[in-house]
């Protein structure tokens, strides 16, 4: 079974080793259009600590990680304040 055929859950995605793996399945995660603010919510911070935790084991895509992480995590704010 490849990647795409497999079954995208939060338990998968906590598993995830690399920055791609993590690009491929967080958005097959994401709350479909028209979802509550705290569902997005939800979505952006679990996406920070995925990535949060991508960044320091894919270390060539340190930064990167921790760019998306930051992102993630300001997304994040901005809906817990609207």
């Amino acid at each position: 079974m490849t990647v795409a055929e497999q079954k995208v859950t939060w338990a998968r995605i906590a598993q995830v080793q690399s920055l791609s793996e993590a690009h491929d399945l967080l958005p097959r995660m994401m709350p479909r259009d028209g979802a509550a603010p705290a569902d997005l919510r939800r979505f952006h911070e679990k996406s920070a600590a995925v990535y949060q935790r991508v960044a320091e084991i894919d270390r060539g895509h340190h930064h990167e990680a921790l760019y998306w992480a930051d992102r993630e995590a300001r997304l994040a704010r901005e809906l817990g304040e609207a």
